[in-house]
Formats: C-alpha cells, structure tokens, sequence
C-alpha cells in the first residue's frame, strides 16, 4: 500500500488512520470515528516549514511543523481513525489543506497509541514537507523562530495561535512528554507580545 495510491483513491480501503503532529491535533476538520493520542518513531518536529497561505503570505510567510527524520527521536500527536465514506471525504479535504495549500507529501508510519501498553502499531497516514519542498524554511533560533510566528498571519488566522494551540495540547494530553522545541519558541514568541501590542 503506497500513500499516493490512497491519496489517488487507487486503493480501496474501509477503514484508515491520518496522524496528526500540527495543527491537526486540535483542529482536524473532517469527519472521524474515533481518536487516540499516541507518537511515532523515527522523527522529530520542527517549525523549519513556511506557511504563505494559512498562517502567513507570500512576503511575510508563517512558521508551521514538519517532521525531520531521526531515529532517535519520537513525535506525539492524534491518530484519527476513518471509516466507510469518512475515508475518501478525509483524503479529499486534506489534499487541499495540507498538500496543495501546504506544500506537504504523504508517507505512512507505524503509530503507536499511548493507551496500547503491547506496543502494537498500527500504520498510519501523515503528511510532511521535505527541505526539497520550496516553502521549507530550515532551521533557526528559538528567538528568530519566535519573532516571526509573532508577527505573521494568514487566511486560517494568526501564527501565534497555532504555535500556542500545539502547545497547549502537548500540555494537556502529553504532559509527560518534554519537547523543548516547541516550548523554548512558545516562550520567545510570548515575550514579544506586550512589545508588539505597545507599537500598535
């Protein structure tokens, strides 16, 4: 089973799993039958993607998450579970916000869910933006980082509220897991809020 093959509706399934590391943990937007917390193996999130329609534009463009592969690291998030119609309406939805909107490519990986103490994994969809990608931005300090989620907003909203949405679940639905990537630049986007709400 290949990810274009789903994508293009060239096989046939009942019932598939979307994973989701960015936004889609507390903003899925379609239809699903059930969803589990749970992580990845093989990878590491990082706000290195640029984003020039749904938290940015094309001259001040967003900082969003994509997935660098390290097999040493694991990345939490939602597994979605799709079923029956759920499952092309998804895909169809999806291609849109995450592949033609996103500049994002489609892989599958072995979830493991939090719950599911036998380590038992169960494949799943993702999307993911590779430096090969031209929107891909690369890393660079938690401060720089920081100030342009601060200052950019796109079509879908502000920058700032998906770097705080995607912290906030951390938070609260993995309150064990450490990630200081996220939370060191959560930290300096928020020191520059009073100095940005001062100069309007």
């Amino acid at each position: 089973m290949k990810p274009k093959d789903i994508i293009a509706g060239k096989t046939s399934l009942t019932s598939l799993w979307i994973f989701g590391y960015g936004s889609l943990v507390w903003k899925p937007d379609f239809k699903y039958k059930s969803s589990k917390v749970g992580y990845i193996h093989g990878y590491k999130r990082r706000f290195w993607h640029g984003d020039n329609f749904h938290r940015g534009n094309d001259d001040l463009p967003g900082r969003v998450v994509t997935l660098i592969e390290d097999d040493d690291a694991t990345t939490w998030g939602v597994a979605f579970e799709v079923t029956g119609s759920q499952v092309e309406e998804s895909l169809k939805y999806l291609n849109v916000r995450e592949a033609v909107c996103g500049g994002y490519v489609t892989k599958l990986v072995d979830f493991i869910p939090e719950d599911d103490h036998s380590n038992q994994t169960q494949q799943a969809l993702l999307y993911i933006a590779t430096p090969d990608n031209p929107l891909f931005l690369g890393p660079a300090s938690p401060e720089v980082i920081g100030h342009q989620i601060a200052t950019r907003q796109g079509k879908t909203g502000h920058n700032l509220e998906y770097l705080l949405r995607l912290a906030e679940f951390m938070r609260r639905s993995c309150p064990h897991v450490d990630d200081p990537h996220l939370f060191s630049i959560e930290a300096a986007a928020l020191a520059l809020v009073p100095y940005l709400l001062g100069a309007q």
